[in-house]
């Protein structure tokens, strides 16, 4: 097997194409994304222009929680192939010179994993349960639970078992939490870090990054809800007793040293809600190299909130020795083109009533929703650093809220007491056909219902249609490419207006970015090539919500 090309920084301003397997496409008719399915569209992914892909979870799995419960982390789910078809997956990717990063889950297992069944089957005090979090209930017959720690799914955080003892899940049942603490947890990751490394992959994507550290030094504190958190509330110390603790670089410099065995050296990217004072350490040199920024995704649609933000993340970026990161959408969040839909005042806690409304109230302006999108992509583009892209963006695909509750499969919905619906409505199975049972998804249909409206998106659709979505994603991956210089960033007043709704910037090699993100046109600079659009231009005119890349002479 051909290794990874050996520039160590490849990864600094790559744009990664997040895939999630089990919507992406389905080779053997069962309604269900799978490995082969991923190799048979890997030379899609290549025409679109993109760096690597970013796989979510593929391992053995009861999916409670859509395949982030794992049951074994150095094999294929059968439902989704074999260990044969990664290395064919791995081989392809080479050819058409894509990088492949996968999704690694340190925080929890399955509770189908060996360790945790061995842990049921042994006694109170037994050795084999201390890989886990274990303890006796509160109550004079230890009927209560060990704190009062409500889950980041709802519900308690703990389950007890009829011996007595009860174990910790910060997320659903099925998920236990590991004791990181334990040397023999330590030892298996590196196995296994090492095992995909071997493989050939380029990288991995850390799930709950921040959690791995724990005080567990009894007695354990109350805190209540530990769902839903603004980092901003975490302790500025690392004194929380479940996230963000100041223990967990140790561990990630551990990983960091079989990152180093390889060349180029193995990349990882820190899925930490943290605050941002607190993010640089993940992705320092030492440890993961890189770490989710959310705010850019979380940013409302301002002019001076998005300065900011990039600021913030390019401070933040040079003093862990990194690069920034950029992302709109992922499989846990709403779609960026609906989500820019609605109106900007919505907060989080609204756009979840949203969706329980299954998008009826308010009614989401979906002209716009597009045309806002289709404008935040091309500025997140722009910017020095990686971009994210999840799968269906680049057909502008928006959310699909209307999900019966019939095929809801999120744990959220269950555990939340049916107040949250989850995350389904972005997991939707992706059409690459006008027409067909599941819109070229498969042969069986898909697992969970695709809206009629998903036709007209496809890729067949949009496919060598001047001006569709899926055109814009090629035509500025295509030019991101030949303008990519070095990482600064130089802002710029619009020249001759100065405008409290535009993003202006210069990168190298005269390459310069507008956003009009207010409710007026702007002038183009003048004297300036527009070499591309989020949308069509009015003259010599930016339109509101419409992004320009411009050449200056």
């Amino acid at each position: 097997m051909t290794d990874q090309p050996s520039d160590p920084h490849w990864w600094r301003q790559a744009v990664f194409y997040q895939i999630y397997p089990r919507s992406f496409a389905d080779s053997d008719a069962d309604g269900v994304g799978d490995l082969p399915g991923v190799i048979s569209r890997l030379p899609f992914l290549a025409d679109l222009g993109v760096d690597a892909v970013w796989l979510s979870p593929f391992y053995p799995s009861a999916l409670a929680d859509g395949g982030y419960d794992v049951a074994d982390y150095r094999d294929v789910d059968p439902r989704l192939g074999t260990l044969d078809d990664f290395d064919r997956l791995i081989a392809e990717a080479d050819r058409l010179s894509l990088k492949v990063m996968v999704d690694i889950v340190p925080n929890h297992t399955s509770s189908d994993h060996r360790w945790f069944q061995e842990a049921l089957r042994a006694a109170p005090g037994d050795p084999a349960r201390d890989r886990y979090v274990f303890r006796a209930g509160r109550g004079p017959d230890g009927a209560l639970p060990p704190t009062d720690w409500v889950s980041c799914f709802g519900g308690p955080a703990w389950t007890r078992l009829p011996d007595g003892q009860w174990y910790l899940h910060l997320f659903a049942p099925e998920q236990p939490d590991l004791n990181w603490d334990h040397p023999e947890v330590r030892a298996d990751f590196l196995t296994t870090l090492r095992f995909w490394s071997d493989r050939g992959v380029a990288g991995f994507r850390v799930d709950v990054a921040h959690g791995l550290a724990k005080d567990l030094v009894d007695p354990l504190r109350d805190i209540g809800d530990v769902r839903g958190y603004d980092p901003e509330d975490l302790p500025e110390d690392g004194s929380h007793p479940l996230w963000d603790r100041d223990e967990v670089h140790g561990i990630f410099r551990e990983w960091r040293k079989v990152f180093d065995e390889y060349d180029p050296p193995r990349i990882g990217v820190a899925e930490a809600w943290v605050r941002d004072a607190r993010r640089a350490p993940y992705a320092s040199p030492d440890e993961l190299g890189q770490a989710f920024n959310f705010d850019f995704l979380n940013a409302p649609p301002s002019a001076p909130a998005l300065r900011a933000v990039i600021d913030g993340a390019l401070s933040a970026a040079r003093e862990a020795g990194a690069s920034a990161t950029w992302v709109l959408s992922n499989h846990d969040v709403i779609r960026h083109a609906s989500r820019l839909a609605l109106p900007d005042e919505l907060s989080r806690a609204d756009r979840e009533t949203w969706l329980l409304a299954d998008g009826r109230e308010p009614v989401a302006d979906r002209a716009l929703g597009l045309r806002r999108a289709r404008a935040a992509t091309l500025l997140m583009l722009a910017l020095p650093g990686s971009s994210y892209l999840y799968q269906g963006e680049e057909l502008g695909l928006p959310e699909v809220a209307d999900l019966p509750r019939s095929a809801l499969q999120d744990p959220t919905w269950e555990r939340s007491g049916h107040q949250v619906k989850g995350r389904d409505g972005c997991r939707v199975p992706l059409p690459w056909t006008r027409s067909g049972p599941s819109y070229g998804f498969g042969d069986g249909g898909s697992w969970l219902p695709q809206p009629e409206s998903f036709g007209e998106l496809s890729v067949e659709a949009q496919e060598g249609v001047a001006g569709s979505t899926l055109e814009l994603y090629r035509e500025a991956l295509g030019l991101r490419g030949q303008l990519l210089g070095d990482e600064g960033l130089e802002w710029l007043d619009s020249v001759g207006q100065p405008h409290a709704g535009v993003l202006h910037f210069r990168r190298s090699n005269g390459w310069q970015c507008l956003s009009n993100l207010s409710a007026r046109p702007v002038q183009l600079p003048a004297g300036s090539e527009v070499m591309l659009s989020s949308g069509p231009l009015t003259g010599d005119e930016v339109p509101p919500h419409t992004t320009v890349w411009l050449l200056w002479p």
